[in-house]
């Protein structure tokens, strides 16, 4: 699956000179000509990562940034104006995670791009996180709200899974073939068992969504 950028700019020519070239790279590219647009999609989610102008129309680039924050880690870099030494500095203690200005080279900017999603890979692969649950896909540790948990494989490898997939509901069926494999022959209620063996641990983030499955759900959105 291509790698999935989003950008927000408003200037129609440099969003399309932006979406050209990186069509181009292999990324696959849609863009926003304003604040509230570029959110709206921003929080819809499956993006790999944002290139996000900071003087928009609607909402301007850093309260774009600020209500996303709320609800995803997700790689922005941002515009910025030459000058506009203030504006970087809000916007990387907002969240932003590297700033280009214009007129920038766009040898610079794919560079810039390869360099967070090489970072991002090795963030993901490694840390997973929602509210005050934390697991360390390297180390195999959990922890909630700071207490170690205590949790078998399959126990793990499900939590994990769920925390791959937030604010997805995850259907029973999904979660048998992911966690216990499509040759699995054991019970069929085995997901809701060792769901209820996470809660008795003290995972209490995991969602029943009745008659589907379950969801871990980022409570700040």
């Amino acid at each position: 699956m291509a790698t999935r950028i989003l950008i927000i700019e408003d200037e129609a020519k440099i969003a399309r000179f932006i979406e050209l070239e990186l069509v181009h790279e292999g990324y696959e590219a849609q863009k926003a000509l304003d604040g509230r647009t570029g959110l709206e999609m921003a929080e819809g989610g499956g993006f790999d990562l944002i290139i996000l102008d900071i003087m928009l129309p609607e909402l301007n680039g850093l309260e774009v940034l600020r209500r996303l924050r709320k609800s995803s880690q997700v790689p922005v870099i941002l515009l910025t104006a030459r000058d506009a030494v203030m504006d970087k500095v809000s916007g990387l203690d907002l969240g932003a995670n590297d700033y280009i200005t214009k007129p920038f080279a766009i040898e610079e900017l794919l560079a810039r791009i390869r360099a967070l999603l090489r970072y991002g890979s090795r963030l993901k692969a490694e840390t997973l996180s929602c509210g005050g649950l934390t697991l360390n896909v390297s180390s195999r540790e959990a922890s909630c709200d700071g207490i170690p948990l205590q949790l078998t494989n399959k126990e793990f490898t499900l939590l994990q899974t769920l925390l791959e997939n937030k604010n997805i509901v995850m259907s029973r069926d999904s979660l048998l073939e992911r966690v216990w494999g499509y040759d699995y022959m054991g019970e069929t209620n085995v997901v809701d068992v060792y769901v209820r063996y996470l809660r008795q641990k003290g995972v209490g983030a995991i969602q029943t969504v009745r008659g589907v499955g379950y969801v871990i759900k980022d409570e700040r959105q």
